[in-house]
């Protein structure tokens, strides 16, 4: 299997479903100006969370596992 599908494969996974589906979200609210505090309060933490494991990921991946 090449680079591609693997990455296109991984985008299929449930945290990376959640993150786009609330990005997409994000950008409907952000064109009609009515983003609430608690929606990026979620937001920030999923997004926070996302790029978390995915930067774990890649640490783990360059310097094998800890």
């Amino acid at each position: 299997m090449n680079a591609f599908h693997k990455r296109l494969w991984s985008l299929l996974s449930v945290k990376s479903i959640v993150t786009l589906t609330l990005t997409a979200v994000f950008a409907v609210l952000s064109l009609g100006d009515s983003i609430s505090q608690e929606f990026m309060t979620v937001y920030a933490v999923v997004i926070a969370f996302y790029f978390g494991t995915q930067s774990r990921k890649s640490q783990e991946d360059n310097y094998g596992n800890n």
